[in-house]
């Protein structure tokens, strides 16, 4: 999918969704038709098990396994850890947190979220063991900037760098039974959404997007910010609690509309349409509202 974006936007690299077990987690996911890969363990106290998609994005259910080194890596200043936890300590330890935009020099993004007046700390890099589903084991590294403005706490973004990719052949995660093959928007909810589009912009590093209509467009997805009663009439779904900035809903692309719906009655998960989409609500390890949406 082709859209029109300035030169440099960065794109898409995945979704942080906050649960409380990443057991529920991997059960809801799998139940959503979603394969979903093994338990990656971070070196400051979280641990996620990630849906990777055919176009590159992903989604990083994420969970707190070691509470000792998750509270050292707070005290130790890693924002993270710290937003993860302030997260949690606002909304409970289900949701959907953060949105994390791709690029190939974070040093660069931090600087430029320390100008703007939107940096929320140190940067932060960090290895990890990645193990595919064929039990092959490489080390992923990672180095991380992060924007949010003072007075938000229901959602913040960063850039990541992946200094080392894993060499891991993911076909297998990728092979979806619901027939997902990406991520082409997701929604966000704010009380304001025009008073967004500095933040925005910033931190997708496109000085001209201007959020027309509530709409930034990334190379590979667009981010939709909505006031309240249009989220709800959009989705018919309920808008939640009022707030600066909140992510709200992930829309997949799917093969097939039929197909998608067919598999979640068949594993009982209530659905409804709106317009041309299914719509699941949020439930636990699933963090947000998912929509499937047939493109070919």
């Amino acid at each position: 999918m082709t859209r029109p974006t300035a030169a440099g936007t960065h794109p898409l690299d995945h979704l942080v969704l906050p649960t409380r077990s990443l057991d529920v987690a991997r059960a809801r996911l799998t139940s959503l038709g979603f394969v979903v890969a093994p338990t990656g363990i971070h070196p400051f106290g979280t641990e996620n098990c990630c849906v990777f998609l055919a176009d590159g994005t992903y989604l990083e259910p994420l969970a707190v396994g070691d509470e000792q080194a998750a509270t050292k890596a707070i005290a130790d200043g890693n924002v993270f850890v710290t937003r993860d936890r302030a997260y949690r300590d606002s909304h409970g330890d289900e949701g959907f947190s953060a949105m994390v935009l791709g690029t190939g020099n974070a040093d660069a993004d931090h600087a430029r979220y320390v100008e703007a007046g939107i940096s929320a700390g140190d940067m932060l890099g960090f290895s990890r063991a990645f193990t595919g589903p064929a039990g092959k084991s490489d080390l992923a590294s990672f180095k991380l900037a992060f924007a949010a403005r003072a007075e938000f706490i229901d959602a913040f973004l960063f850039a990541c760098e992946r200094v080392n990719a894993p060499d891991v052949d993911r076909a297998a995660l990728q092979a979806h039974a619901n027939g997902a093959t990406g991520i082409v928007e997701i929604v966000a909810v704010s009380d304001e959404p025009g008073k967004q589009r500095g933040l925005i912009s910033v931190a997708v590093d496109d000085p001209t997007a201007d959020g027309q209509g509530g709409a930034f467009h990334l190379p590979n997805a667009d981010l939709s910010v909505l006031d309240a009663a249009s989220f709800t009439a959009r989705f018919g779904l309920p808008a939640g609690a009022p707030t600066k900035l909140r992510f709200a809903a992930v829309v997949f692309s799917v093969r097939s509309a039929d197909a998608t719906s067919r598999l979640l009655a068949a594993n009982s998960i209530k659905h409804d349409i709106a317009r041309n989409d299914i719509v699941v609500q949020s439930a636990p390890g699933q963090g947000a509202a998912f929509i499937f949406r047939e493109i070919q």
